[in-house]
């Protein structure tokens, strides 16, 4: 797959061939849901909490005799029936990550990719340099490209420039090549890559490649 490199001022810089193993594949539905999934889970702070019958402060002294009130038999105040009792089986501090296979969680990032790539909403930049932290120079230029709602992915580190010139911009995201994820690329319409950040993705699923090979893989009988 061949995309066109431009240039932060709309320039054609060359073209680039995108590998077909990563950005070619037929997304699948199912494995993308269940890496944002995954994702949205770690997410999730947990602290929700509510006070069960133990934790409220009231008195424990039995509410009046056993028998002989003609009303249904009480202990305690506390107890969960009465308005400022406790809660019974309210949310308490928990974690909400779950599991989720290696494999499928780059799997998922594959396909992510290959979904964006097959509906045509991949740009390429030469790279992501600003030269000075201005949103309104970059705001332009990034009109200019019909960039309005978007994820940069730059190379190693963001620069820094063009990081807080960014910032401010509304519906534009920008991470360096580390932080790419499935459900970033799928919130923002378009995906914009360097490309320094495509030949780290493709040595990165490159070096995943190697180490799940089975020893002895490729080598002669």
């Amino acid at each position: 797959m061949q995309l066109e490199i431009k240039t932060l001022d709309g320039d054609a810089a060359g073209t680039i061939t995108l590998s077909e193993a990563i950005f070619g594949l037929e997304p699948r539905a199912d494995l993308i849901q269940r890496v944002v999934r995954w994702q949205l889970a770690k997410r999730r702070a947990g602290t929700h909490k509510v006070k069960a019958r133990a934790e409220i402060a009231r008195t424990g002294k039995k509410m009046y005799k056993q028998k002989g009130t003609g009303g249904a038999r009480h202990g305690s105040m506390r107890a969960n029936l009465f308005r400022g009792g406790g809660r019974s089986h309210g949310p308490v501090v928990r974690s909400h990550e779950h599991d989720l296979p290696k494999k499928v969680r780059v799997l998922g990032l594959k396909h992510a990719l290959s979904a964006k790539a097959g509906a045509g909403s991949i740009v390429v930049l030469a790279d992501a340099v600003a030269s000075s932290p201005k949103t309104k120079g970059l705001e332009a230029q990034l009109e200019k490209l019909g960039l309005a709602n978007a994820l940069i992915i730059s190379g190693a580190a963001v620069d820094a420039n063009f990081g807080m010139a960014a910032r401010n911009i509304p519906n534009v995201d920008v991470l360096p090549v580390q932080g790419l994820n499935v459900y970033d690329i799928l919130r923002r319409n378009t995906l914009v890559l360097t490309k320094a950040a495509v030949d780290a993705i493709e040595a990165r699923f490159a070096t995943v490649a190697e180490a799940d090979a089975p020893v002895g893989a490729g080598a002669e009988a």
